[in-house]
């Protein structure tokens, strides 16, 4: 059993950690506001674009002089995937559960004899799947400072790996932000490039016509490059969200775990406190009455 010392050390440590807890959570909460609005800012140009693309792409359906960036290289041997986790951890389960979906890809690609290489775009990620994958790893990117550079970055490096043919499929892993209780871990595919269909409006399915300048093509060749970096840093914009909220959701129920230990620890200690006085007392009175 532990002393009246060892308890008063446990309750003092566990409320300096219940402080710092705390303290995150509040952190959290303040940046979640910031990340949730940019977040959600860069969803309205990234379906625009991706609308605009998906009216350019339906002309090119089963066209083999479409763009490889739109109908890939006609192979399907290797695969490049890459994860977008945080750059931290205390976020619960968040960066572990986009790992998990692009372990399950990965082990289904190559149980079906493809090549994977895998690029992080996060420290955690790598972290969570460096030994595992060690074979698989090809670079990682450090995101100290979330701007549109670091999507930038990555874009032009996955784009000079396809233009020499080191994969023949990208795909994106990332966790698409909720609500502070959820953030979905979603997998999309960036090379070749896929968009919803867009030939109906909203209202009554009528298609819309469109005249493009200077060509088709020309926009195509321009925007794909582009697309694949804006949906790089809208996963970025996603994960930044969906990591203060799961970290403040995190640090909510360890402040909460730490006051019930807390109120545990001190019951303990009053008992075992109690027991001492009265131990003390029964053999103060029992030495009185023997010298009586």
């Amino acid at each position: 059993m532990a002393s009246l010392k060892d308890l008063k050390n446990r309750i003092a440590g566990v409320t300096s950690t219940q402080k710092i807890t705390s303290a995150m959570q509040m952190v959290a909460s303040a940046k979640l506001r910031k990340a949730r609005e940019a977040a959600e800012a860069a969803r309205p140009y990234a379906e625009r674009m991706g609308a605009v693309l998906g009216s350019l792409a339906a002309a090119y359906k089963d066209d083999t002089g479409a763009p490889q960036l739109l109908s890939g290289n006609g192979k399907d041997q290797a695969h490049l995937l890459i994860v977008c986790t945080a750059e931290r951890g205390l976020c619960g389960g968040f960066n572990n559960n986009i790992a998990k979906l692009a372990r399950k890809h990965a082990n289904e690609l190559m149980a079906d004899g493809k090549d994977v290489k895998i690029f992080y775009i996060g420290k955690k990620g790598f972290e969570v799947m460096k030994r595992q994958y060690e074979a698989n790893y090809l670079d990682k990117i450090l995101v100290d400072k979330l701007t549109y550079d670091i999507a930038d970055q990555a874009g032009n490096r996955i784009l000079d790996m396809f233009a020499a043919g080191d994969f023949d499929v990208c795909s994106l892993f990332y966790s698409k932000f909720e609500s502070v209780l959820t953030q979905t871990p979603t997998r999309i595919s960036l090379i070749p490039a896929e968009f919803e269909d867009t030939s109906s409006d909203d209202d009554g399915g009528n298609t819309a016509s469109y005249e493009y300048e200077p060509s088709q093509e020309a926009i195509l060749e321009s925007l794909l490059p582009t697309n694949l970096k804006v949906q790089i840093f809208t996963a970025l914009l996603e994960n930044g969200a969906g990591e203060m909220g799961s970290k403040m959701t995190a640090m909510d129920n360890a402040t909460r775990n730490a006051g019930e230990m807390i109120d545990k620890l001190r019951l303990t200690y009053n008992r075992q406190r109690q027991a001492q006085i009265t131990k003390e007392l029964i053999e103060i009175i029992s030495g009185a009455e023997a010298l009586n």
